[in-house]
């Protein structure tokens, strides 16, 4: 069986499957809709610092990403194959089919003009929460429409004492994650440094790549839709959306 969701993490994407490709610089952002059963590779390009994203249902942009429900539902606030994105109301946004990084959370929050000020000192320096404020605002969304969001190609450890702690050692270049989209979903991407990576400098972050790419039907033995009796709900609940 050959498809997105068990190939050989080396091989390479099929050009004639590639439906849109984009390098995102460094201190930029990208958003697009993702249609069902098509899937989002983000890959890693030089080692970055950090990539955060948000996601909605593209029909009804109410419901959104959930960090608390996506960590709660799988036992793990740290994302990795196999698992998917919940939304609030329960259904599945994306599953993840494929990982070579094992570095993403849900923990973090994203940078801001604040942060960045106290960090690296005066300057217009890119920060998420500006990134996603403008590239909702293309969408008919604003700010009462950010939440928690989640972070890529990092890890965040907690402390004992509730503290988190950027774990470095996460800059992993060409490694990538597939997401496979289990609805139309409308992803916000940007690509600034970690709110809590340690480095006082602003350099310029890494540039990313996105391909949007035609995927095959899960199997029946699909990872992602058979790992537990939690997914399996939550599959029944996202495909009634699509049922005709």
């Amino acid at each position: 069986m050959v498809q997105l969701s068990s190939i050989d993490t080396n091989s390479q994407i099929d050009s004639s499957l590639v439906l849109i490709e984009e390098t995102v610089p460094g201190g930029a952002y990208w958003s697009g809709v993702i249609k069902r059963g098509n899937t989002l590779r983000i890959t890693d390009l030089e080692g970055s610092r950090g990539v955060s994203m948000l996601c909605y249902n593209a029909d009804n942009a109410i419901e959104r990403f959930n960090a608390a429900d996506t960590a709660k539902i799988q036992f793990n606030a740290f994302l990795k194959q196999g698992m998917a994105i919940y939304t609030d109301m329960g259904r599945i946004l994306f599953s993840i089919t494929q990982d070579t990084s094992g570095c993403h959370d849900l923990l973090g929050g994203c940078s801001n003009a604040i942060s960045n000020a106290k960090k690296y000192g005066e300057g217009d320096w890119k920060n998420s929460r500006d990134n996603f404020l403008k590239a909702l605002s293309r969408w008919g969304l604003g700010k009462k429409d950010i939440m928690p969001n989640l972070n890529l190609f990092t890890r965040i450890a907690v402390k004992p004492d509730g503290t988190m702690e950027f774990r470095e050692g996460c800059e992993k270049p060409g490694s990538f994650i597939d997401l496979r989209a289990e609805m139309n979903v409308l992803t916000i991407i940007s690509n600034c440094p970690h709110i809590l990576h340690p480095g006082s400098t602003y350099d310029d972050p890494k540039p990313i790549q996105i391909q949007i790419v035609k995927t095959p039907a899960p199997a029946p033995d699909d990872l992602c839709r058979t790992a537990n009796p939690e997914a399996v709900r939550g599959f029944i609940n996202t495909d009634a959306l699509f049922v005709q």
